[in-house]
C-alpha cells in the first residue's frame, strides 16, 4: 500500500474538498476485514509485552468534532485488547476543581500509567488553544 497519497501537508478547504470521503484504498471488504482481524491479534500480543514490561505506556489521541466517529473508532479498534489494561477519557467541560488548576492539569491526571494503553476521545487541543485564545487562562 502507499502510504504517501494519504499524507496531506495542506489543509487549506481547496485541498480537503477534493479528498473522497469514501477512500477504501487498495484493500477490498474482505481483505480489509481479514487484515483488521490480523492487527487487532498483534495489538493484542503488543499489549500483553507492554504491561508485563512496565517500562512505557500509549497515549492514543482522538481529536475531531462531536458525532466525527471517535467512540466508534475506540470501539472498533481496540474491541480485541484487555480492558484492565485499557483506559478510555472524555474530556467534557472542566469541573470546578479542575478549573482551579492550571489549564493542563486535567490531562496530566489522565495520562496511562506504565504498562497501560489509553485513548483520549478528546486531544487537549482544546485546553490548550481555547485558553488562550478567549483569554481565560
Amino acid at each position: 500500500m502507499n502510504i504517501k497519497r494519504y499524507m496531506i501537508k495542506d489543509t487549506n478547504e481547496t485541498l480537503l474538498s477534493k479528498l473522497d470521503p469514501n477512500e477504501s484504498g487498495d484493500l477490498t471488504k474482505e481483505e480489509a476485514e481479514v487484515k483488521m482481524k490480523e492487527l487487532k491479534e498483534r495489538l493484542t500480543e503488543l499489549q500483553d509485552i507492554l504491561f508485563a514490561q512496565k517500562k512505557h505506556s500509549l497515549l492514543v489521541i482522538l481529536q475531531g468534532m462531536d458525532s466525527s466517529g471517535k467512540d466508534g473508532t475506540v470501539k472498533h479498534i481496540f474491541s480485541g485488547i484487555n480492558p484492565q489494561g485499557f483506559i478510555v477519557t472524555s474530556f467534557k467541560k472542566p469541573s470546578l476543581e479542575e478549573e482551579a488548576h492550571d489549564f493542563l492539569w486535567r490531562v496530566h491526571m489522565k495520562t496511562p500509567p506504565k504498562g497501560y494503553i489509553a485513548a483520549f476521545n478528546r486531544s487537549h487541543y482544546e485546553d490548550v488553544l481555547v485558553p488562550r485564545v478567549h483569554g481565560s487562562l
